[in-house]
């Protein structure tokens, strides 16, 4: 008997593989539906999103252009328990469930939320995660840790790009919004020859951003501008062989300037920082069918980036130099008009700046049971080997530091894994699956610190699926992530502080798929608990040093033990052929079982305090109706909970409600549209500091810093089809 998914949506193709796949089944008769099926292709094998045993969330096409979204900052409030921080001219880091980074600065990061685009490794990088041609973007909540191992603690992020088509097609795109935003695409597929499709697509968007620079009297320090090509290219070798090729650059060319001494969308910096990201990367694809038994699939990918990130320090004007113990300021006196000038307060004045260059390479290769080769007439498997390599080399130019700070990261990591899907009877399935990973660093700086690490790692997932009926999928799962330790390179800590252990994560979850209405509506629930063990902590805290200016000292430390539950609700209701409506509402609670927090004044505790970037509530919602004739109108709306800035200090966001809006008309060969975000104009916060005081005006006393997201934008767009 073939062991295939449990996949009850509404097709013929369903049908026919549920009747082969549980024999003793009835095979259910379904109706046709309206309501889109949607394929998860981040697993080992493709699968529909109502029957993937785990929490996840695809977000198509549709829901791309509904919200006219050209980065994945833009969309991330769509999945449940998703956040994301920026302190960047884009929302860089992200958090599944509570967990994830939000910043990285001097120390090398070991991210807990994976980013992966076309099978390419990007994980870390957010700046690359723009939407253009894009297909879907699949958010996988919960340790993947036989699938990716060390790199999805959390979860994953799959971006998928719209693929070659058979059909030669393509379109041109443009855009005009507030803040002289622009952006002119275009993506041409089809035929190449008789076994041979490609696709090429490329887009360039600009933006003033939303700052005003009052010193400088501009209005685009905090600019966006960014290029995105991608080549792809389907060859058919032979009638078992298929090879994919994937071609893919980005130029991130933006400016940073978000911070304001007066918490407002004016700045008065004189030299605003950058935020630039140039990747380059390739990824090949060989999907071969052995015999009728097994099947082998090989993926290669490697990129290579350069990122320049920096800031103004001190928010304000005016230049500070320290020479033969005496402070000279320029200008002195100072036009205060203009804002707050470090003359007139005695303020201080420095850059930051970090230059880092990532290579990275990685290989998996895993077979595949084929149809003749399921063990014991009911077993599927999956078995591979995994190896990478990623280098990392920062050169860090900051005013405060006698010499610059270079330092240098390798990893090597290399992985077995393995995955059996056994059918326990017509209804029941167990899926086991285990990951070994062998993780190695070798770091080194110029202030002497030079650390060697070599860990065995290993992760995994049990779940029991079972089919109640021809419209509930119900599914139980535990499972353990892990995320590597590493070292702080701050080199005035203390010895005892200088490396940090590795994570781990024991996950359980169960959920409830669910087809109702007559196949009109699709429901997802879950529920979760997360036990996490030695939780790497991010302790930042700032010094106040003679001269007024700050320095910060970060470091990861682990804390004993954290814990994270709650429950996600999704659903997509065609409420009649013209009205669709889509939900999800995201429940988190989070907790610090027991962290102690070292400061210069001493010791405290965090336990019992929720973690950072955690919001107790989330919840986005959509309604979209097809008035006829082409026209159709879109309303969404998403709100957030409050939540903690950092576990280093008390500072919180504000729940927020924000609203969206889009008008299109749809012809043959054309389509236009107005849209607007963030409709009543929201000072949506998106990343905050605290603990620390940073305006000259008042002497520096302690204070609450906040970077404000997108304010209201309107739009129009269009494309012309060929």
């Amino acid at each position: 008997m073939r062991n295939a998914p449990l996949n009850f949506h509404k097709n013929s193709l369903a049908v026919a593989i549920a009747s082969v796949a549980f024999g003793a089944l009835p095979a259910p008769v379904w109706a046709e539906s309206d309501v889109e099926e949607v394929v998860v292709t981040a697993d080992f094998r493709q699968t529909d999103v109502q029957s993937i045993p785990e929490a996840a969330s695809v977000l198509g096409s549709a829901q791309i252009e509904a919200r006219s979204a050209e980065h994945l900052e833009s969309l991330l409030a769509l999945a449940p328990n998703v956040n994301f921080s920026s302190g960047a001219s884009r929302g860089r880091f992200f958090q599944i469930r509570g967990i994830g980074e939000r910043s990285q600065f001097v120390d090398p990061v070991n991210p807990s939320v994976g980013l992966r685009i076309d099978g390419i490794d990007m994980t870390g990088l957010g700046g690359a995660a723009n939407l253009f041609d894009v297909q879907q973007v699949e958010v996988l909540r919960g340790p993947q840790g036989t699938r990716f191992g060390a790199n999805a603690l959390a979860g994953m992020i799959n971006i998928e790009s719209n693929g070659p088509t058979d059909v030669t097609e393509g379109y041109v795109s443009g855009k005009l919004a507030d803040y002289d935003a622009r952006a002119l695409g275009a993506a041409v597929s089809g035929e190449l020859s008789s076994n041979a499709q490609g696709r090429i697509a490329v887009q360039k968007s600009v933006s003033d951003g939303y700052i005003d620079n009052i010193h400088l009297n501009r209005d685009d320090t905090n600019n966006t501008d960014e290029t995105v090509a991608r080549a792809r290219l389907n060859l058919d070798l032979d009638n078992a062989n298929t090879l994919a090729l994937t071609l893919l650059h980005i130029d991130v060319d933006n400016g940073y300037d978000a911070f304001s001494l007066d918490n407002t969308r004016e700045t008065y910096s004189n030299k605003p920082g950058a935020d630039k990201q140039e990747t380059t990367a390739a990824a090949l694809r060989w999907d071969s069918e052995i015999s009728s038994a097994l099947n082998l699939q090989l993926l290669a990918s490697g990129s290579q980036s350069e990122m320049d990130y920096g800031y103004d320090e001190d928010w304000a004007f005016g230049e500070y130099t320290w020479m033969d113990d005496s402070v000279t300021y320029t200008p002195d006196p100072c036009d205060t008009t203009q804002g707050p000038c470090l003359a007139d307060f005695d303020g201080y004045s420095s850059t930051d700046q970090y230059l880092r260059d990532l290579d990275r390479a990685e290989l998996d290769i895993r077979l595949l049971s084929g149809e003749d080769g399921v063990l014991f007439g009911h077993t599927s498997w999956v078995a591979g080997v995994y190896l990478m390599q990623r280098d990392e080399d920062l050169e860090r130019i900051y005013t405060w530091q006698e010499k610059n700070f270079t330092s240098g990261l390798s990893t090597r990591s290399s992985a077995f894994y393995g995955e059996l899907t056994t059918a326990v009877s017509g209804q029941m399935r167990v899926i086991a699956g285990i990951r070994n990973e062998l993780w190695r660093t070798a770091y080194d700086d110029n202030n002497g610190i030079d650390q060697h690490h070599s860990e065995r790692l290993w992760g995994g997932k049990l779940t029991l699926e079972y089919l109640l009926n021809d419209q509930h999928l119900a599914y139980g799962s535990a499972a353990r992530g892990y995320k590597a330790g590493g070292v702080n390179t701050d080199p005035d800590i203390s010895e005892a502080n200088r490396t940090f252990d590795t994570e781990f994560n024991n996950a359980f979850e169960a959920g409830l798929k669910s087809s109702l209405m007559n196949d009109q509506l699709d429901t997802r629930l879950a529920v979760f608990y997360i036990k996490r063990k030695d939780q790497q902590v991010k302790s930042s805290y700032a010094i106040q040093n003679n001269d007024n200016s700050i320095t910060f000292q970060d470091y990861l430390a682990n804390a004993a033990e954290g814990q994270n539950y709650g429950f996600e609700l999704e659903s997509d209701w065609q409420l009649t052929e013209q009205l669709n409506w889509q939900l999800s509402y995201g429940y988190l609670v989070t907790e610090f079982l027991d962290y102690e927090y070292q400061t210069d004044d001493g010791k405290f505790s965090k336990s019992g305090r929720a973690q950072a970037h955690a919001p107790r509530y989330s919840l986005a919602t959509s309604l979209n109706y097809s008035l006829g004739q082409g026209f159709s109108v879109g309303l969404q709306s998403e709100a957030k909970d409050e939540f903690y800035f950092s576990d280093s200090h008390d500072e919180k966001s504000k729940s927020y409600v924000l609203w969206h809006a889009r008008v299109s008309y749809d012809a043959q060969r054309w389509q236009a549209a107005l849209f607007g975000r963030n409709l009543t104009d929201v000072d949506q916060e998106v990343r905050g500091f605290g603990g620390f005081g940073n305006d000259p005006r008042d002497g520096y006393v302690e204070n609450r810093y906040v970077q404000f997201g997108e304010p209201r934008l309107i739009g129009v767009e269009g494309k012309f089809f060929f």
